[in-house]
Order: structure tokens, then sequence, then C-alpha cells
């Protein structure tokens, strides 16, 4: 079998042959072997041949398998029209390559998808009653050994949409012996997102006695790790960083996994993991089926999708990258100077308004841009008397996980916390999401009210903003007002998007100057209106919060 080398151990002339990413189209990786061909144990269906010994370095591995799969008949007997309105009434667009088979019909029923057993005895466990629209359109295709590229608003079920495809596809490979690597990679930007989709592939495998996932992020025990991948773990989920640090230490192979998954794409090449997903993508076994979702679609995810997926269907479901129609939004104006006072007489307000009522005080998240702030503005809320906790990067993992199992259990129920939790992180009942500090980018404003609204429900946010974030501001109003007049409205994202962005504020700040010396200048034939004066304000006076660098951390 072959290993995975460190970069910096390989040359021209060693003997240690790496595999490159995948180019085979996706039909071809689909075997003749079909469910019926499996005998089945009490983990689930399994080839009858599993005589694979424990793998060692310089042993054959053992080919993947990618049973042939059919949904119900029922499914496979609806016309064109019929899938073409189910779609429609999902508002689901799926395109396929030209040259490739069409995409599977999307499916309304968890019975009708024909999944494992035990997997079905799960999804009744946690009342999963039916498919949102992602997992509707994404599901079949997975579990048609198709490469995806997913796109949908937060909060629509992405996890459930791939983690039940992978423990399905992992149950027809040859069992995991010691020393094996896994037959599953997910990779996720941060270490919260991993545990949530962790926790989410556990609870669709609960009924699976011997079936094993591993989570590997830094922050955490390596040495636990270490010994959990060596004994043989059928999936990881990990982030990019801790995962190559297992590869170079030989802690784990790439050479049995056949499904990888890429989560939340846009964020890990946000966070400059672009090398580390290359490292494990350009080392994978030429057999191998890959599923990229995100939140948003910026050309660097086209490109990378066009790089490692093979005639991949596209599913977008909803408004991509758009504000979600289930937020109330508002934005109110307020110096800086007076941001936490205003922010703690509408919590007190909120918590006054509970107690006559006889509700409990809604969930809510405040989000600030540096972990500093982060800490004054949560001691600030405690002492009125509030229940509030701090989440920012500067905290410990056990620090971080005690404050979202706080907030999660509802103990305290306001959560401050930097752009850390602005992303996968799903908590059931956020009602109310309070934008302190503005992002400095529509994504991630974006992402940050995407924590409440999610699943359906109705939620709230509220959004603190000063001059200095008219540019933002504008973008805002305009995505309210095509939300409210049920326009179809997609924002460009990604680096190039934010170059763009950077490139129309600095003309903007240049306006700004333009106008300031003509203003100093005496000159008397501008008109301008009040809401535009603050434009014309004496660049030599500095205001708090003014200078860029105000939102360093």
């Amino acid at each position: 079998m072959s290993s995975y080398v460190p970069p910096h151990l390989r040359n021209s002339d060693s003997t240690t042959t790496t595999t490159t990413a995948n180019t085979t189209t996706a039909a071809s990786r689909v075997s003749a072997t079909d469910f019926t061909k499996l005998s089945y144990t009490s983990n689930g269906f399994r080839r009858t041949s599993a005589t694979v010994p424990p793998l060692s370095k310089g042993l054959a591995v053992a080919d993947p398998v990618f049973p042939l799969w059919k949904p119900s008949e029922r499914v496979l007997a609806m016309n064109p029209e019929q899938i073409e309105e189910v779609r429609l009434r999902l508002n689901v667009d799926v395109t396929s390559p030209p040259d490739s088979e069409p995409a599977s019909a999307p499916i309304e029923s968890f019975t009708d998808m024909c999944l494992h057993p035990n997997i079905m005895k799960d999804i009744a466990l946690h009342e999963y009653t039916r498919p949102t629209s992602i997992q509707a359109q994404a599901m079949p295709a997975a579990l048609s050994g198709r490469d995806l590229l997913g796109c949908a608003e937060t909060g629509s079920g992405k996890t459930a949409a791939f983690a039940i495809p992978m423990i399905q596809h992992c149950l027809a490979q040859s069992p995991i012996h010691r020393g094996d690597g896994p037959l599953a990679l997910v990779l996720a930007p941060t270490r919260e997102l991993a545990q949530q989709i962790e926790k989410e592939v556990k609870a669709f495998s609960k009924s699976l006695e011997s079936f094993k996932t591993a989570i590997v992020v830094g922050g955490t025990n390596i040495a636990e790790q270490r010994s959990e991948l060596r004994a043989g773990v059928d999936i990881v989920v990990a982030t990019p960083g801790r995962f190559i640090d297992h590869l170079q230490q030989g802690n784990t192979s790439l050479s049995r996994v056949s499904f990888v998954v890429l989560d939340e794409a846009d964020r890990m090449l946000d966070m400059g993991f672009e090398p580390q997903i290359r490292e494990v993508m350009q080392n994978l076994p030429e057999k191998h089926q890959t599923l990229l979702f995100s939140a948003t679609m910026p050309v660097e995810i086209e490109a990378l999708a066009q790089e490692y997926l093979s005639k991949p269907v596209q599913v977008k479901v909803g408004k991509v990258s758009s504000p979600t129609a289930n937020v109330c939004q508002s934005l109110e104006k307020v110096c800086e100077s007076e941001k936490i006072d205003r922010l703690l007489a509408l919590l007190v307000e909120e918590a006054s308004r509970a107690e006559r009522t006889g509700h409990p005080f809604p969930l809510t998240i405040v989000f600030v841009e540096r972990k500093t702030r982060c800490d004054e503005v949560a001691e600030a809320l405690v002492a009125e008397g509030l229940h509030a906790v701090a989440l920012h990067g500067g905290r410990t993992q056990s620090e971080r996980e005690a404050a979202l199992r706080d907030f999660r259990s509802g103990s305290t129920n306001i959560l401050v916390a930097t752009d850390v939790a602005s992303r996968g992180l799903d908590v059931t009942g956020v009602a109310h999401v309070i934008n302190l500090d503005l992002p400095k980018t529509m994504e991630d404003y974006v992402h940050r009210i995407g924590r409440t609204g999610r699943a359906g429900s109705m939620g709230q946010a509220t959004s603190f903003y000063t001059d200095r974030d008219m540019f933002l501001v504008a973008h805002i109003k305009k995505a309210i007002a095509d939300v409210e007049s049920g326009n179809t409205v997609e924002f460009a994202m990604g680096k190039i998007a934010r170059r763009k962005e950077r490139e129309a504020a600095a003309t903007q700040r240049d306006a700004r100057i333009a106008v300031s010396k003509l203003s100093m200048n005496g000159t008397n034939s501008l008109n301008i209106e009040d809401k535009y004066r603050f434009m014309i304000a004496s660049l030599s006076i500095k205001r708090e919060g003014a200078a860029d660098s105000a939102w360093d951390d």
C-alpha cells in the first residue's frame, strides 16, 4: 500500500508513489455490486469475502465498493415533469455536466431512499420526519455514487445530507482492521463545526455496534487521537492542520479513504487551509467519491470543485449567500461610545419582558469584532445580572466547549462571541442575533444572522452601526429590500469579491477626502443632504473607531 509522504521528504527518485486526484468519471466508480450481493450482519452490509488481513506496509489495499443504489419503485416511476415539479416545490436548482448522466430525482421521504435498516432506525429515533430540501436532492445524488457540489443557506440540514450517504457507503466496505486508515474523511474549518459533525454522524450510526468515528482537531490531546486512529476507525472528522499532523506522524493513512467531504469549504479557503486541502486531495486513492458543501459560492469554490470533483451534480437551494427570509432584520445607528449601554438597555428590557410574560429569556448571540472586547461585553452583562459567557479564539478548547455546553443547555442564555461562532454553530432555539460591531463583509454578516431562523423557525437580527459602516449598511439595506420583495439575489463572495469590495470602499474614502477638501477650502456651491453630512467632517478630527486597525484583534 502506498503511504503518505510529507512534501519535504519527497523527491523525484523516491520509490514511494503518491496517488493523484481522481480523474475518472463518476460512472466508472460505481461498481456493479448490488446490496443484494452483500452479506448482512449486525454491523450492516459487508462484502461476503471479508477475509482481508490487517493492513501493513507493502500489503495490497482492498478495493473500495461503490454499490449500485436504487430508490423505491415509486421514485423510479417519476417522469421528468414530476421531477421538475418536486424541485420547484423544494426550491432546488440542479445541474449536471452535459456529458454526464442526469442527476437522480429528489426524494421527499427517507423510506423511498432505501437506506440501511439501522440508519432508518436511527432516523426514526431522532424524530427526523422528512428530508429538508438539500437532503431531498443531495442524498440521492451521493447515494448513487456521484460527486456533489452542494450549496444552501446555514441551518438547512447539510450535515445529514452527507453524513447519511457516507455511513451507508462505509457499511458496504470490507471491515476496518487495526492499522487501517479510515474509509471516509470529513474536513471542516473549525473545532466547533467538526464536533457538531461528529455528533450528527454518531446520531445516525448509533445502532451500528462496531461502527467507529474519530474527531481529530487541535486543542485536544493528540496522544488520545493517535491511539484511536491506529486502532482503526470508519470515519474521521477533522480540521485540516491536525489531520496533516497525524498523516506525517504515520498515525493514519489515506489508503482506504473512498468517500471525502469538504464542509464549509469557503471558510476553509478563507482561513488559509488551501495547501492542506490540496495535500489531502492529491494523495487520495484513485477511486473515491467527493462531496463539497458550502454556504456561499465564490469563484474560488468553483475552481476547487473543477479541480477535485469529477462531473459533479450541482445542487443549490434557495437564494445562495443571501440573508434568510426567516430572519427579521433591523439596523440601528448608535455612537461607538454608546454601543454597550444600548446593548445593556436592549437586553435588560428583553429580560423584563420575559419575566412579565413568564417566558424564558430567549437564547441570544452578541457578535463583536475583538476577543478583548468580547470579554469586556460579557463582564458588563454579568454585572447587570444577565447570564452571559464569552466565546473567542483566545479561550482554551475546554473553555470553549464549556461555554457552548452552558449556552446549549440554557444555563447561560447570552453568548458573546467573535466570528468563531458565526459558522457551523448550530444551537436549537437561538431567537436573537445582535451585531454589536458589524463585520467587515456581507458574507460574514450573512453567516452571523444565519445562527437564528434555522430549520424553518423565525429569528431576529439587530445590528448597531456607525458612520464608518455605511458602505456595508447600504448592502444590508438592499438585501433586506430584496428579501421583502421576494427577488432572487446573490452576493459575490470570496477573496476576489472582498478585494473588489475593498477597492470600492477605497474609492468612497477618496471621494470623501475630495469633498472634505472642497469644504475646508471654502467652496460654498455644494449642497449636501443632512444624512450625508458625516462625509465632509474634517479628517483632522480622529473619531473613536475611525481607523481600520480598530478591528484588529
